[in-house]
């Protein structure tokens, strides 16, 4: 997915049927169990269920040429890695163009196993980005604990 796109509800027409949008969605929210590189994207577009236009349904295309191109990305979870939790994270600083609120999202690994990860907007509008930033720690120092 393009990095500056910003799409909102009235973008494009919308859609005669809705319901492949849906479905393609629902199938793409599945494959993130396996995908950690579309969370974000998948995580972006599913905000639009319940108004998706064609710029929505052309972004969504463009995650499955995306998919289609990478089709021999796997993960590989190594036996022969050593035990050390690594944990990365990062945010955008009111991302969203609607709700001002800031996106966060994190990546965790054992050895050079992924083995957690995540993009979800946080709860509330952060004031500066420091306050994303340490609201981004906050949601991965909380998993790594819980690992």
């Amino acid at each position: 997915m393009d990095t500056h796109l910003k799409l909102l509800l009235t973008d494009g027409m919308d859609l005669a049927d809705p319901s492949s949008f849906h479905r393609l969605i629902g199938c793409l929210l599945y494959l993130t169990v396996t995908r950690p590189d579309i969370t974000y994207a998948v995580n972006y577009l599913s905000q639009f269920m319940q108004h998706p236009g064609n710029a929505h349904l052309d972004a969504a295309h463009r995650v499955l040429h995306y998919l289609k191109g990478t089709i021999r990305h796997v993960i590989f979870l190594s036996s022969a890695s050593y035990l050390s939790l690594h944990g990365y994270t990062d945010f955008d600083w009111a991302g969203c163009p609607l709700t001002r609120r800031s996106t966060t999202g994190y990546f965790v690994t054992i050895g050079d196993s992924p083995i957690s990860w995540k993009s979800k907007k946080q709860p509330t509008v952060a004031r500066s980005s420091t306050e994303a930033e340490y609201r981004a720690l906050v949601n991965l120092t909380a998993e790594l604990q819980w690992l």
